[in-house]
């Protein structure tokens, strides 16, 4: 690891001056990604500004119901939190399906959005990678691939966003808000993060040296009903081969609302309007489950290697939504 300069900043303001005055500083909040990819070399930051004794630290009311979640609110925090845990219970569950308890009490809300893919030819600097050095190529469309994108990829980049948190995010309509030098701006989740396409080392919407200050829940009745399932390849902590996270409002056998969300599929957590077009006002059966997973991975483009994610993903929607409307029939 290289030398690189460390400020503490007291304020917002402050905070986004320290990045807007030097475009090769970082913020830094937990750490948990971060570091490691500075260890390996994938990161080469000049300066540090830590920004966890920021005020961004509290989960509170937002005007119209909904929730309010601070940038610097740990992920064990958030996944204790009452309110999280009765109105949001797939966020909770995502929360706590992601990395060990230590990791947890560490990592934050805003750096969790943030982390960058774990395919294993991004975090190797001896290999070539689109998203460390654009143009140089991706070697897991060739390679190593069975637990990369079976949607929205392209020939330049192959990698899935790790977040399990950003899926439920994504299924609840979540928006991101965020600070720069030019004032504040903000995002909906679902358009947070930026298309492959050919410019895979442009991730997300954020303007440079933007400083994520919150992320709002807004109301939504159906998530209080709502489920996280994971998949992975061991029972310890890993991240996902498939994840989904769904909310479902029945009545009278019918669906009248639902939210779903994929994970571990794409570069972004990817939200499943095409299953829930096919869902909304359909019987709550397991024969228009699998029809709404269908609707949605028919967009599936599969490498040699990870063909299997499809069928996986189907299952997994199927069983989930399963689950959540016999608990409704109850």
């Amino acid at each position: 690891m290289r030398e690189f300069d460390y400020r503490r900043a007291d304020d917002v303001s402050g905070a986004v001056a320290l990045l807007d005055a030097d475009p090769d500083a970082r913020y830094l909040g937990g750490g948990t990604n971060l570091v490691d990819l500075m260890k390996s070399g994938v990161e080469r930051p000049a300066r540090l500004v830590d920004v966890r004794a920021l005020p961004l630290d509290r989960i509170e009311p937002a005007g119209d119901g909904g929730l309010r979640v601070g940038a610097t609110v740990t992920n064990s925090d958030l996944a204790a939190h009452p309110v999280i845990r009765r109105d949001y219970p797939a966020l909770a569950q995502a929360v706590l399906a992601g990395a060990s308890g230590q990791l947890r009490n560490m990592a934050t809300v805003g750096g969790n959005l943030l982390q960058r893919t774990r395919c294993g030819y991004f975090t190797d600097v001896t290999k070539p990678c689109n998203k460390r050095v654009p143009g140089s190529g991706c070697p897991a469309v060739e390679g190593e691939h069975h637990n990369h994108a079976v949607l929205g990829a392209s020939g330049h980049c192959v990698a899935v966003h790790p977040s399990d948190m950003g899926v439920a995010l994504t299924a609840f309509d979540a928006v991101v808000s965020y600070e720069t030098a030019d004032g504040p701006g903000q995002s909906p989740l679902a358009d947070f993060y930026l298309p492959v396409g050919d410019t895979p080392h442009r991730e997300t919407v954020l303007p440079p040296g933007a400083l994520i200050t919150h992320v709002t829940l807004p109301p939504a009745p159906v998530a209080a009903r709502s489920r996280y399932r994971k998949v992975r390849e061991r029972a310890s902590y890993a991240f996902a081969i498939g994840s989904v996270a769904a909310a479902l409002d029945v009545g009278g056998g019918v669906v009248r609302e639902s939210r779903l969300a994929f994970g571990a599929v794409a570069s972004r957590p990817w939200r499943a309007r095409a299953a829930e077009r096919v869902l909304n006002g359909a019987p709550a059966t397991a024969e228009y489950f699998a029809a709404a997973a269908d609707a949605e991975l028919a967009a599936a483009r599969p490498l040699p290697d990870n063909g299997y994610k499809v069928t996986l993903m189907r299952n997994l929607v199927v069983a989930v939504l399963s689950e959540l409307a016999e608990e409704a029939a109850r």
